[in-house]
């Protein structure tokens, strides 16, 4: 009993709130992992998150942290008061894509162009998933959805946004990486990449963000094994994962 040790136990930045989230979400994995993170630059105490509209809208519940509500798609914007009234704080915006590549995209380009020092986690998982499955900015061509029973047609309703193509072309951005959570393997890539942005911010070099490729089960109508292997054949190929700027390109 002695030597027994610790190898696994929740971060002092997760609550104990049982999740809400539906079976094979992702959600909860990308939320420790920001828990994580937060535990290991021991910034609890001056991190302050931005709740989006989308299913992670209780997002607050389960951070044990001070956590600001944001009207749909304009995390970024109150993010950005909140680090100009507050520049000492480490604030970062958790975001879906039809919250921030929707209705909040403008908000997100001009926070991004403007090089402010927040860092967004915005989450990927092709659709519109708390208001039923309704095709996103983000849904594949041919991705059938609640809107586009036969497929999604580019003729119709444009091709998938890219953000992290979008916003490089950018003069502002830090650091964007795009990461996905469908095996240990990313997750790991995924943390680190998470990591990442929140130094970059700590070191007061500009905006930040990491897109996570992510599984909606449900919507897609998929058993969460399978929604993990169609991200993983079906995301990655449009969406390709890596790092698309750095800091060493900032200086």
């Amino acid at each position: 009993m002695e030597n027994r040790k610790v190898i696994f136990e929740r971060p002092r930045s997760m609550t104990e709130a049982r999740t809400h989230y539906c079976p094979g979400c992702t959600h909860g994995i990308i939320h420790r992992l920001i828990a994580e993170t937060i535990d290991e630059l021991d910034i609890q105490d001056k991190v302050i998150g931005i709740a989006p509209v989308g299913c992670s809208v209780l997002a607050y519940n389960y951070f044990n942290f001070d956590m600001q509500q944001a009207a749909h798609g304009r995390a970024p914007a109150v993010a950005t008061g909140i680090k100009r009234v507050l520049p000492d704080n480490i604030v970062f915006s958790y975001q879906g894509d039809g919250d921030l590549a929707s209705i909040g995209t403008a908000e997100i380009v001009h926070a991004a162009a403007r090089g402010e020092n927040i860092t967004v986690i915005f989450i990927n998982n092709a659709i519109y998933g708390m208001t039923g499955g309704q095709m996103a900015p983000t849904s594949l061509v041919g991705q059938k959805t609640q809107t586009s029973p036969y497929g999604r047609d580019a003729k119709l309703a444009g091709y998938p946004i890219k953000m992290c193509e979008m916003l490089s072309a950018l003069n502002g951005p830090a650091y964007l990486a795009r990461v996905s959570v469908h095996d240990v393997k990313n997750i790991n890539k995924a943390k680190r990449a998470i990591k990442t942005a929140f130094e970059t911010q700590m070191k007061n070099k500009g905006f930040s963000l990491v897109e996570v490729l992510s599984s909606c089960p449900t919507n897609w109508g998929m058993h969460p094994i399978e929604a993990l292997k169609w991200l993983e054949e079906n995301m990655i190929p449009y969406y390709p994962l890596g790092e698309y700027k750095t800091l060493e390109e900032v200086k």
